[in-house]
């Protein structure tokens, strides 16, 4: 293999979020000279988003394509080298440590440090597919202006879907929100569901799936299955939000890493480091819990200077 490496690098950095670009920026500064390539989606959730209100510094908002510019433009102050590329598949069984961009050309490194996130889960069904962009979408936050004062639809039961549902509410004439089980097998935490509940804004249809997106060209409708009655209802609604829950980015590492039952990357508690020394992963891909921007973003400074630690010691 060693013949056809491309290249060698000190510091290898995978996905170029908030977690990715800050890693970047404290590597580069420790004179680790890192490599980062960006993934299928050049700075990760944060480009569908719209207003970001909620991240420190910046005091009258800021649009998350624009912040991700701002990351990726002081990443490359300090010498970050940035290129845009897809890694598909990586060797961690032995050093250095191996990882191939585009199916194609193989790189390796001292050190790898794991950004890659998490993606939204999508209910399978060929309207949601179809209907995506047109009244269809996962993101109630960057979305849910464009339906002021209509009539929308969220599915899901979590905190987020509560969230979003509540944020919706506010700016729409009507939610209806759509719940797999009855009041007891909510997964929101009480006072997220009883926010929800109390909102006379948001319509709550407990045992009910999704049967059908309607529409042809846009979201016009949507139908759902209720279980317990096991009868089928229209609601007309000009948007559908699904809210149920992010996949792991990290299909490539298992077999390598250690992971929980829903593939993201278990750390050392405190710590970036996984299972194998030098692979360090940071942001959406290990965090189960908060999985925001700023979270994401100091979790890539854990791993840049668990890194820089690690080599270090080599």
């Amino acid at each position: 293999m060693s013949e056809n490496i491309k290249e060698h690098v000190r510091c290898f950095i995978i996905g170029s979020g908030p977690a990715g670009y800050t890693a970047a920026i404290y590597a580069s500064r420790a004179g680790l000279n890192p490599l980062l390539y960006q993934g299928i989606q050049p700075g990760g959730q944060l480009t569908i988003t719209t207003e970001v209100e909620n991240y420190p510094g910046y005091p009258d908002g800021v649009q998350g394509p624009e912040m991700m510019v701002d990351f990726e433009k002081q990443a490359k102050r300090f010498g970050a080298d940035i290129r845009f590329g897809l890694v598909t598949k990586v060797d961690f069984s032995k050093k250095p440590l191996l990882l191939q961009v585009d199916e194609s050309e193989w790189y390796s490194a001292d050190s790898v440090i794991i950004s890659t996130g998490a993606s939204a889960k999508w209910l399978g069904i060929p309207s949601e597919e179809r209907l995506n962009g047109s009244g269809v979408s996962a993101c109630a936050v960057c979305d849910g202006f464009f339906f002021r004062n209509k009539e929308v639809a969220i599915v899901g039961a979590g905190d987020t879907a509560c969230e979003e549902a509540i944020y919706l509410s506010n700016i729409c004439s009507r939610v209806h929100m759509i719940v797999r089980k009855g009041p007891d097998g909510m997964r929101a935490s009480k006072v997220m569901q009883e926010r929800v509940k109390a909102n006379p804004k948001i319509k709550i249809y407990w045992n009910s799936e999704t049967d059908e997106i309607l529409g042809e060209n846009k979201v016009e409708a949507v139908r759902i299955y209720n279980s317990e009655t096991n009868t089928k209802l229209e609601i007309q609604v000009s948007a559908f939000f699904v809210a149920i829950g992010h996949h792991p980015n990290s299909d490539i590492f298992k077999g390598f890493l250690d992971m929980d039952e829903a593939g993201y990357i278990k750390t050392v508690p405190g710590t970036s480091k996984t299972n194998i020394p030098g692979v360090f992963a940071s942001g959406d891909v290990q965090d189960t819990i908060y999985r925001q921007a700023v979270t994401a973003a100091g979790s890539g400074c854990m791993a840049a200077l668990d890194a820089e630690r690690y080599l270090s010691h080599q």
